[in-house]
């Protein structure tokens, strides 16, 4: 077991945009504390930013609670509003997909758990495209995709 660690001194190794220049920072809390099967983030979405591309995971399943703030959650098609202490669960399945969007004027904050699995293969329904997490590849009807990015904010 790693150390106690602490949300505000957090190692900059396990935070993606510490200064928070773009849309979205995440800490990657399971990673720092050693967390070898299931993940855990905090999501920071600045207003008009997204959590992540529209997608399902073939083998993850996923919890998702909002610490603070207000947005959009696009869920099998549906779109909800969301808010400060809402949470639900996500099962894994192809067409279980998921995206937070933050259509606020404040900041939205997510905590983000998940197993891990190195066989889950995650499907990106608004692009058709399938991202092989084992491969750390993308296919789009089958053919290899160059140079594509899960970055829900490019």
């Amino acid at each position: 077991m790693k150390k106690i660690q602490n949300l505000t001194k957090l190692p900059l190794e396990f935070i993606d945009d510490p200064k928070f220049e773009t849309k979205l920072r995440t800490k990657y809390l399971g990673a720092a504390a050693g967390s070898e099967k299931l993940y855990i983030n905090i999501d920071y979405i600045k207003p008009g930013g997204k959590s992540v591309k529209y997608h399902s995971h073939s083998h993850q399943e996923e919890f998702f609670a909002i610490l603070k703030g207000s947005g959009l959650l696009r869920f099998n098609e549906e779109e909800m509003q969301i808010t400060t202490n809402d949470f639900f669960a996500k099962p894994a399945g192809k067409h279980i997909a998921h995206q937070f969007i933050n259509n606020s004027d404040e900041i939205l904050i997510i905590l983000d758990c998940s197993t891990r699995d190195d066989n889950d293969e995650v499907y990106y329904p608004d692009e058709d495209v399938t991202y092989i997490k084992r491969e750390n590849k993308a296919y789009k009807a089958g053919k290899l995709i160059k140079n594509w990015s899960s970055d829900p904010n490019e």
